[in-house]
Order: structure tokens, then sequence, then C-alpha cells
């Protein structure tokens, strides 16, 4: 017994002085100024994160093989695949028949994983309610700014769990990199498509300097100010540098109104509204793909019925009562905002020209 202990004294021992001895050596290291704590073995230093969604750069990979390519398939609009009610949430399920759509996985290296938080923030408190659960997903890296010039063709078509649009798997002809972009409406594996956004891009005829020659089709990217008026277009920025902010959803388009060549041109959205845009602000030409996911339904009422009031008055301005009794009040949210029809808005937005029409 007393063997043991002086043994296992002496082990204890000669821990702590390699434990004080590479204490001091850290100390003595980080007064020297030409010190590195990531060459340091017994210091792990985590690098810096940098996100896809804070850089101004095209988001493009090389792969050592090839992804499989898909044929051209005519879209079937408007057909939708029903189900034999053989559990109840099957009963009046409704989706749009998608047959072209690519089968396999996406590409690993333009996915990045997502992490929930249930709706909570860094101190661990509810911010965003009735969060939580779900299936698990990935993130498709997007490029949203179309900087690249050179010639991209097309390879399939693919689904996103994270929107409602379908994705685009595009293949740089040049250097052979492969990025995606949304899918606008009817675009076929094979397409070649190309942006303009780089003014050095437009070619110019040799009898008149004015005549630019730009292939107004759909998938393209250039400028307002390239674009003539009357066209259909998606994906639009508000910033001459910055990515595609509007028209993003499936079956989303605004129409082109006004332009020129400085200034601000005039954007009709689908709501209605026409809105001031710089045309340097570039857009991508055609309709967003998905159309008829708007016709689609769930699969049970249970997912969109409100049923009754089922919180407390200290919960809800609508909560308590007897019954469904919302106390003879106007809708509003949780925090007492109008919630149907009330303005909220207090300052006029300035680049809005015409407001889009309300009840």
């Amino acid at each position: 017994m007393f063997i043991n202990r002086l043994y296992s004294n002496s082990i204890l021992i000669k821990l702590l002085n390699n434990h004080s001895r590479n204490l001091f050596n850290v100390i003595n290291n980080y007064k020297n100024p030409t010190f590195q704590l990531i060459n340091h073995p017994s210091i792990n230093v985590i690098p810096n994160r940098t996100y896809a969604s804070a850089t101004k750069k095209s988001i493009t990979v090389t792969l050592l093989k090839p992804p499989k390519k898909t044929e051209p398939v005519e879209l079937t609009q408007g057909k939708f695949k029903t189900y034999t009610p053989r559990t109840p949430g099957l009963r009046w399920l409704k989706r749009p028949v998608n047959d072209h759509l690519w089968k396999g996985k996406p590409i690993r290296k333009l996915t990045v994983p997502k992490k929930k938080n249930s709706g909570r923030n860094h101190h661990g408190c509810i911010t965003v309610r009735h969060q939580g659960g779900g299936h698990k997903r990935r993130i498709r890296v997007i490029d949203f700014y179309r900087w690249d010039p050179s010639p991209h063709e097309v390879i399939r078509i693919e689904y996103d769990p994270n929107r409602s649009a379908h994705l685009a798997l595009l293949r740089n002809t040049i250097n052979e990199t492969y990025s995606y972009i949304i899918a606008p409406y009817n675009l076929q594996p094979g397409t070649i498509v190309r942006s303009f956004r780089r003014s050095s891009n437009v070619q110019t005829s040799q009898d008149s300097e004015i005549t630019k020659v730009i292939p107004i089709e759909k998938g393209n990217c250039m400028p307002l100010k390239l674009i003539p008026v009357g066209t259909t277009i998606s994906c639009i920025g508000l910033k001459p540098d910055g990515p595609a902010i509007l028209c993003r959803s499936a079956g989303v388009s605004a129409q082109l109104v006004r332009t020129g060549e400085k200034g601000y041109a005039q954007v009709k959205l689908k709501s209605g509204e026409v809105r001031l845009i710089h045309v340097d602000c570039c857009a991508k030409i055609g309709t967003i793909s998905n159309l008829d996911h708007q016709h689609g339904t769930l699969r049970k009422a249970g997912r969109s019925r409100w049923l009754g009031v089922a919180m407390n008055a200290v919960d809800h301005p609508h909560g308590g009562g007897r019954g469904k009794s919302k106390g003879n009040r106007h809708p509003v949210s949780p925090w007492g905002v109008l919630a149907k029809g009330g303005k909220t808005r207090k300052k006029p937005n300035k680049w809005v020209i015409k407001p889009r029409p309300r009840r």
C-alpha cells in the first residue's frame, strides 16, 4: 500500500513539473514578439470563418469528377400529382409534377451545413417563435453576384429545400468551375448563359459606337440600362455592386417600365408597385422557375388551420376569454401591431413611385 502511494505521488509530481514547464515556455514565448500562437503545439487556434453571403465574389468550385448531366425535358405546367388516400394525411395532398429535376444529391462543395437554433439568440432567449424541429438540410451556396463574364453551360436543374424556386448547376466552359444560380422558367440543360455585368464585356458594332450587341435570353444577367423596356426580369439587385435581392421566389417576375444610360430605372413588381432602381443594378432575364408552386396543397388540415384561441391573455392581445372571442379588437400581432390592413409605415419610401394597390 505504501509503495503504491509513493509510486502514484511520484507520477503526480512528474506531471505537475511537466505542466509547469510547458506553462513557463508558453509565457516566455509570448513575451517574444516573433511568437505565433498557431505554430505552438499545445494551443489550438480557431481560424476566422468566412461566410458565402459576406463576400462579393462569385462562388465557384472545381471538381475532380464532372457531375452527371441531364437531358432536356418538356415541362409539364399545370399538372399535379395526387395520391391514393391510404392515410388521412394523403387524402388532399397535391404536388406539382417536376420530373425534370435531378434525382441525386447536390454538389457537396457547393453546400454548407445549416445549424438550427430553434429561434433562440446567443443568450438562449427565444426571439422567433414557433421554430424547431424539421428535416436536416444543407444550404446551397448560390451565386447572386454573377461577376464571371465567361459563358456557362447549364448542366442540370436541381431541387432546393431552402427555397421555393429551383436551382441550375452551371459549368464554366473555360476554366471548368461549377456554380449554382436560381433557375428561370423553362431553362433547359445544355443552354449557354452569360453575365454582362462588367461594362467591358459589352460588344460594340464596327459601324456605330451606340449600337450594343447583347443577347436578351433567359438566364443572362446584365445591368438595367442594357435591358429593353418591357422585358420580364427577375433576381434584381438594389445596389450597383450588390447581390440579387428582389424577385427570387417561385413564379415571381417584374417588368422594366423605364430605363436609360444614367439615373434610375422604373421597375413594376409583381405586387403592382412601381419602384426606382439604379440603372447600374443588375437583373436576370426571365421568370423564376416552379410556377405551379402556389397551387400545391398541404397534406392535412392541421398544418394550416387555426384551432381557436390557444393563448392566455398575458401571452397575446387576443388571448383569453370564453370560446374564440378576441374582445372586439382589430387583428393585431403579439406586440400590438395591426395585422390586417393597418398602416404601420411611419415614413414614406422615397424609392416607391406608385404603391401597390390595397384593398
